[in-house]
């Protein structure tokens, strides 16, 4: 690949709230690895882990105006302001991480990737998140039942607000660096998260019972400052598009190994894992969730889409 003679030579900022030994920190790091090497030593990547430079929502503004080149974010995140990203955030409408894949790796994945240019960001990849769970405090759940009135924190994204509710939980959004107070001081029964989160986190430590609902697989999504990117040559554009989807293999394995371990440091801390027998119930709940949130054409055929791919 060619480059144009002078062009200028740059570390793209990136952003991540995620502690510095995380799956995706690491992954975006790879990325800059393969980009430094890819246009020898000319582009690069510094990640900024551990909110070094704000929560998820301020870092959205900042990358919008080009104050910030790139970011790691959760879909859910980008409920509000990117519709088409509410259809991977829906309650268990991924069926297994394979079928996730399939979907995110293929047509669908590109055109939701593709929604947010209309938004500032140029959408890069997809990372895992895994399969969030709700973990609680003082008591297990083992059915819908359990569910009703436990004051559990979401993030802050309707939709999660929604899912909750939907099960019979009062939905608190909190950031996320105030969720083990919270949980200590009995703010909230609980939370849902994955495993990797729950771990490091150290939320094990205040809500030991970790139930596995599973109930949603929303990913993280890899997003460029449209603003910055359009500056690039097309040369660039393509380099940083081609070492972002070559990032995705490397966090899926990085991703595996973490959840592993996880699992197992949050179970020796006393951790209980709970499999809930029975999902149906919990899935037939979410029907109002998605009567309100697939709520347009091109959205119920979307999940529709999700749904029918193999």
């Amino acid at each position: 690949m060619a480059f144009a003679q002078g062009a200028v030579a740059r570390d793209f900022r990136s952003a991540d709230v995620q502690p510095a030994d995380y799956p995706t920190v690491e992954a975006v790091r790879a990325m800059g690895k393969s980009l430094k090497e890819q246009s020898h030593d000319r582009l690069g990547v510094k990640v900024f882990a551990a909110g070094a430079l704000g929560s998820e929502r301020d870092t959205i503004e900042q990358l919008k105006i080009g104050g910030l080149d790139m970011m790691r974010i959760n879909a859910a995140l980008l409920n509000n302001i990117v519709p088409d990203t509410l259809a991977i955030s829906m309650p268990f409408v991924f069926r297994s991480t394979d079928h996730m894949h399939h979907v995110l790796d293929g047509p669908i994945g590109d055109e939701i990737l593709a929604a947010m240019a209309d938004q500032g960001m140029v959408g890069l990849a997809f990372y895992d998140s895994g399969a969030r769970s709700i973990y609680t405090a003082k008591r297990p759940i083992r059915t819908l039942a359990d569910v009703k009135g436990m004051k559990i924190r979401v993030q802050q994204s309707d939709l999660f607000v929604a899912m909750m509710e939907a099960m019979g939980a009062n939905a608190t959004p909190m950031p996320y660096g105030e969720v083990y107070t919270g949980l200590k001081t009995g703010i909230v029964d609980g939370a849902e998260n994955n495993w990797p989160s729950y771990e490091s986190s150290r939320h094990f430590e205040a809500a030991k019972y970790y139930n596995v609902t599973e109930h949603a697989m929303t990913p993280e999504v890899l997003v460029f400052s449209k603003k910055i990117f359009d500056t690039l040559s097309k040369e660039d554009q393509a380099l940083v598009r081609k070492t972002a989807k070559e990032s995705v293999a490397t966090m899926r394995q990085l991703w595996q190994e973490r959840e592993a371990k996880s699992r197992k440091i949050a179970e020796a801390g006393g951790a209980q894992v709970l499999p809930i027998a029975d999902k149906k119930p919990f899935i037939d709940a979410m029907a109002p969730v998605y009567a309100k949130f697939a709520n347009t054409p091109k959205l119920r055929e979307l999940v529709k889409r999700i749904q029918d791919t193999q």
